[in-house]
């Protein structure tokens, strides 16, 4: 598909609810309903959703629309980079999940690291924030923000999680087969600059 339309069926969900999250007037409301109904119109025309499921999750968000967050662990050892085995897609992505209410970004990744590989990790810095939009990543239906905090091991073992099937550690020229979902080889083989270079400046967009 195009990717403008998808920008568009964004951007007209978005302003839908925001319309729909302040609006007092009935018909300015039943016009915001109609946005929203036209968005996911064009969401199931140019992808392989389906309606009821666009419906899903349009409806069910509330209030202002503003980008959703994930964050990705980074963790190196013996050279290599950590990586983990998704249930979803048996495919491998760093680490990581959608930011939790109440826990920072740190303290998002120390638990998803934690709960996906076993490890137990110190956060050191913040080496990327990556907008999902300008990246080859496949389309979705909301806009994404991506958070990837450097960590290090502290203690734990690998040990697989709910969400996981496999841990393993990979070299900069040997990696698996990505969940692109989560993680491109372009922003991976990024990463690796930040092991080679610990004063490498933060990456963003």
């Amino acid at each position: 598909m195009s990717k403008q339309w998808l920008d568009w069926a964004k951007r007209i969900q978005a302003l839908s609810q925001s319309g729909l999250a302040f609006s007092k007037d009935i018909y300015d409301i039943e016009r915001y309903e109609e946005l929203r109904n036209i968005s996911i119109e064009i969401m199931t025309e140019h992808t392989e959703l389906e309606m009821d499921k666009v419906r899903d999750l349009f409806t069910n968000e509330t209030g202002y629309q503003t980008p959703k967050v994930d964050v990705r662990g980074v963790v190196f050892k013996n050279n290599q980079i950590l990586m983990v085995k998704e249930n979803i897609d048996d495919k491998w992505a760093l680490p990581g999940g959608f930011c939790d209410i109440g826990l920072s970004p740190s303290e998002n990744v120390v638990k998803e690291i934690k709960e996906e590989s076993g490890f137990d990790v110190i956060p050191i810095r913040l080496i990327a924030l990556l907008d999902k939009n300008k990246h080859p990543h496949p389309p979705e239906a909301f806009h994404y923000y991506k958070i990837f905090i450097l960590c290090e091991i502290i203690g734990g073992k690998p040990t697989i999680g709910s969400e996981t099937n496999s841990i393993n550690f990979f070299s900069e020229g040997n990696l698996p087969l990505l969940s692109t979902n989560r993680n491109t080889a372009t922003q991976i083989n990024s990463l690796f600059e930040f092991m080679r270079d610990p004063s490498k400046e933060t990456l963003f967009d």
